[in-house]
């Protein structure tokens, strides 16, 4: 039934009212229209009578739905109600309010009489969760209700029950449990030592009060404590309601560091690692040390807070400072010498469609692996590669075998197999994933930024962020094997290819320990013509390089190119090298070139250092270094550009107040 008189015919009902009043008027005025007055007040009292009657009725059918609805509704069932413990009302088919007992009415609405209001109308409430089990929380005027449904199977008037438990109080509390649930964060100055080591003793004092005064201030505006553990590292324990506030502000006291200046040209970074969410604070401190764990391999000067869901990254503007001293890579070195120890066959592998620096560096450890006396192979796919030029002058230079594909690989492998992977340490992207599956520890060798998705069942993880190329790094461990170890110098070259690869001849991520290294290489009999050659292009290559830079249009600093050029069997070569010539032009930051590759879509990536192309990447699910970044989606090339725009668009959105420009 209609619960309240529709708008047309309250005014329907007045205007008759003034028809009949002015009809009567008309008869006492105009004598000469008497009749037409007098039909015109009859006609308009008739109406009026007939609308009056309408109305009767309804009042009278309202009263009769009400007495239907209390029929309905016991006499035990009505005083049992009304005097619920709890707010309760019933509602028809059309969810109107058809009665309320009296804690509703004094509790609840406190205004006025409810009868024949719609629950939607007085309140936002979820009517799929109502009649569940838990109900469906309301919040109305301040305060927090548990609204639960009561429908009786039996039920045929279509009326439904709801009453209100008040949870005001619990949902404060449990806020406030929240809030204040303690968090873990670990602060470290990154490269500390290295970056006093030339300072006096008054400016590492003026530095170590600088810091001190960094992390107290920043602490400060919380409840949190702060415990100083070394001179470069601190221990802080806070609450989430500040630690919220933190992540906001995208934990600015990077920034602030950065301002900490030591001589003319070193600033002090910082690395903080927060673990976050976790159930008990001994497994946030857990977290905290996985996120600083993640932040050194990414390079440092950045934030990361670990969860139950992973990883979430803050700043990482800075490029990585390289380490002078090589203690690392001699006790590594001592390691992996153990842990080949007992090997019957040393397998060496790189990523997916292997570069110079993957495969020299392959080669590097296989050469090393075979002069301690272990035999030793480098898996490779011969097809799927971008190092034919390589691989083929190792076999025309070299007379032992060093190539297997994967598959004799697989077949080879046994109990005492060890498996060592260089120049990645992202699983999924592995020249062989099976190959990989069949080993319970292995060893990395690495030099890209740490990724989330991060080989975990190592035995030795050689990882440095600041260093060139995988190839410096293995370069670094031949020299610390002894003395009798002897590089030849197709070898070298090989290793010499790598570095010059990833450098860009010795341009982007240089480091005096890259020179070193190359030194070394030279001495080893590493021809510097010969390694150029190993970068000479076709023809065709160069004219595809150059179609690429020639379509590029800018998008907020970036170069970037679009192509559906799939069956180009150079893409894959052409897309990183067009990526790089891009970089030369003014004005671009940095460079992507999308490409089809076998139904998906691949992006190389490139920067000179003003944009880091590995957090873009990573948005995408991508990933890579600071300057040189890829990833692949299995999208199409309209829908992998505007995720790479979208992406661009989060960078800058996160990142304008730590641009290195």
């Amino acid at each position: 039934m209609k619960n309240r008189l529709s708008p047309f015919f309250i005014v329907s009902y007045i205007i008759l009212g003034a028809a009949g009043i002015f009809s009567s008027l008309f008869i006492r005025k105009a004598t000469d229209y008497k009749v037409l007055g007098i039909a015109l007040f009859a006609l308009a009292l008739a109406g009026f009578a007939v609308m009056t009657i309408e109305l009767v009725l309804f009042y009278f059918g309202r009263m009769r739905y009400v007495a239907r609805m209390s029929r309905d509704i016991s006499i035990t069932q009505r005083e049992t109600l009304y005097n619920f413990p709890a707010p309760a009302f019933i509602i028809d088919e059309n969810n109107v309010i058809v009665w309320l007992n009296s804690r509703f009415d004094k509790e609840v609405f406190r205004e006025k009489d409810a009868f024949g209001v719609r629950l939607d109308d007085l309140m936002d409430i979820n009517f799929n969760k109502l009649f569940t089990k838990k109900g469906t929380l309301v919040t109305y005027k301040g305060k927090y209700y548990r609204a639960l449904a009561v429908k009786p199977e039996t039920n045929d008037s279509g009326l439904t029950m709801i009453y209100f438990k008040n949870e005001t109080d619990f949902v404060n509390l449990d806020y406030e449990y929240r809030q204040s649930r303690p968090s873990v964060m670990i602060i470290s100055v990154d490269d500390y030592e290295d970056l006093l080591e030339n300072a006096r003793d008054s400016e590492k004092a003026h530095i170590l009060v600088e810091i001190e005064k960094l992390v107290e201030n920043f602490i400060d505006s919380t409840t949190g404590v702060t415990k100083k553990i070394s001179n470069n590292k601190f221990f802080v324990v806070l609450e989430e309601r500040h630690l919220s506030k933190i992540i906001e502000n995208r934990f600015d006291i990077l920034d602030k560091a950065r301002k900490i200046e030591i001589g003319e040209r070193q600033t002090i970074t910082l690395s903080i690692g927060v673990g976050h969410g976790a159930k008990t604070l001994h497994e946030s401190e857990v977290y905290a040390r996985q996120a600083l764990d993640m932040c050194l391999g990414r390079g440092g000067d950045q934030a990361a807070v670990k969860t139950d869901n992973g990883f979430e990254f803050f700043g990482g503007v800075s490029k990585g400072i390289e380490k002078r001293t090589k203690v690392k890579t001699r006790i590594i070195a001592n390691a992996i010498n153990d842990s080949v120890k007992q090997s019957d066959l040393v397998l060496i592998m790189g990523h997916r469609l292997a570069d110079l620096d993957s495969v020299g560096s392959a080669i590097g450890v296989c050469t090393l692996m075979r002069q301690i006396g272990k035999k030793s192979y480098v898996v490779v796919d011969p097809e799927e590669n971008l190092s034919g030029v390589l691989i083929e002058h190792i076999n025309k230079n070299e007379n032992d075998t060093f190539f297997i594909p994967p598959e004799l690989a697989i077949s080879m492998k046994t109990d005492k197999t060890t498996l060592i992977i260089v120049d990645t340490h992202n699983p999924e992207i592995l020249d062989s994933v099976e190959l990989y599956k069949m080993f319970d520890k292995v060893i990395v060798i690495d030099h890209h930024r740490r990724m989330v998705k991060s080989i975990e069942n190592y035995i030795v993880f050689y990882h440095e962020p600041y260093a060139s190329s995988a190839s410096e790094m293995v370069t670094e461990l031949v020299q610390y094997f002894g003395d009798n170890i002897k590089l030849s110098p197709s070898i070298a070259e090989c290793l010499m290819a790598g570095i010059m690869l990833d450098t860009k001849n010795f341009v982007m991520r240089t480091g005096v320990r890259t020179f070193e290294a190359a030194a070394y290489l030279k001495r080893a009999g590493a021809d510097t013509v010969t390694v150029k050659t190993m970068f000479s292009t076709s023809f065709d290559l160069y004219k595809r390089k150059t179609d690429l830079i020639k379509n590029s249009v800018m998008y907020k600093g970036c170069a970037i190119t679009v192509t559906d050029d799939e069956n180009s069997d150079t893409i894959r070569i052409a897309a990183p090298q067009a990526a790089d010539e891009l970089l030369y032009i003014e004005g671009v930051k940095a460079s992507f070139v999308v490409y089809a590759d076998n139904g998906k879509t691949s992006i190389s990536a490139r920067s000179i250092g003003e944009m880091n192309v590995q957090v873009v990447m990573e948005s995408i699910g991508g990933g890579g270094h600071q300057t040189s970044a890829g990833g692949q989606l299995e999208t199409s090339l309209d829908e992998a550009t505007k995720k790479l725009q979208e992406a661009i668009d989060k960078y800058y959105e996160f990142n304008e107040q730590n641009k290195l420009s």
